[in-house]
């Protein structure tokens, strides 16, 4: 079910992305990038830019209401009289208030058995907070405020937003570069034949899809390094809003399970608390830092 809901959310993000893209490039009036004269430069990195920042910011400007509807999200009513989740209210408002967030983050629970929670939102203003049922059985009351310290850490800290417009101008920069190397391959042949022939629409556009493909390698590189940078810095804010020592242990909580069957959707809108990818090459593109080096960081109270 969890997999119809993803593929419905990814059918509706790409139609809305495609449907906004045509409204902006006809409203701004922008021409062709290839025309008779050569490469027009100001159109083709205008046409990126909107490209590369239209779908990041649909996405995160959807991320919270997909987020409840793919993975079924409970919202918690602020005027429940159920004790657990009065706590859970409470604990995440306490740490909300403490961040000097104004408006309290919605909290909710979806019902998975992986250890994990996340937060998103368009803004910190407008999050939403969300543990699973997983999580609130395995690990003890202070591992879990220190889970949500850390979610909190992440939402003032204005992570989810931070991310899309890296992901936004990486995006960019891919298309634009596969583009201005594909149109070079095509110059080089249209000057090496006789026929001035070049390639064709199929082949150019066939060699852009593999650039875009080898260039997003290490895009996504960049994009992972600076995910790690903002859990490193999440834990430290999770570390001074719940106490340290709660930090420490819902880490060293989620070591001793060290199993994950993640259903977050990996998207820069959403900044989830998981296990790291294992291996060196794995690391590379993993956007959270190994546990035991999260760890050592907090221990050593860096």
């Amino acid at each position: 079910m969890v997999w119809l809901r993803r593929i419905g959310f990814f059918l509706v993000l790409n139609i809305t992305v495609i449907a906004m893209i045509s409204i902006i490039t006809s409203l701004l009036g922008l021409g062709p990038t290839i025309t008779q004269s050569g490469m027009n430069y100001g159109s083709l990195i205008a046409f990126c830019l909107i490209y590369g920042f239209v779908g990041s910011f649909i996405s995160l400007l959807l991320s919270k209401p997909m987020a409840k509807w793919t993975l079924g999200v409970q919202v918690i009513d602020p005027r429940t009289s159920n004790a657990e989740e009065r706590a859970l209210l409470e604990t995440v408002y306490r740490l909300a208030r403490s961040a000097n967030i104004a408006k309290m983050p919605e909290v909710g629970v979806y019902d998975s058995p992986e250890v994990n929670a996340f937060a998103t939102g368009a803004t910190k203003n407008r999050s939403l907070v969300a543990v699973s049922s997983g999580l609130l059985r395995q690990l003890d009351r202070n591992s879990v405020e220190g889970v949500l310290g850390h979610e909190v850490a992440h939402i003032a800290n204005g992570d989810m937003v931070t991310m899309a417009l890296l992901q936004g101008v990486v995006n960019a920069f891919v298309m634009a570069l596969a583009r201005i190397v594909a149109f070079a391959i095509d110059q080089a042949m249209r000057s090496n034949d006789r026929d001035g022939g070049g390639l064709g629409t199929f082949a150019y556009m066939g060699i852009v899809f593999v650039l875009e493909m080898i260039l997003f390698i290490p895009g996504s590189m960049v994009i992972a390094a600076f995910s790690r940078f903002r859990e490193f810095r999440a834990d430290a804010g999770g570390a001074r809003l719940a106490g340290r020592q709660n930090m420490i242990g819902a880490l060293r909580g989620l070591k001793s399970l060290q199993q994950l069957n993640d259903q977050i959707p990996a998207q820069p809108a959403y900044a989830a608390f998981k296990i790291a990818r294992t291996g060196r090459v794995a690391e590379l593109f993993s956007s959270h830092p190994p546990l035991d080096v999260r760890i050592t960081r907090l221990e050593i109270g860096r």
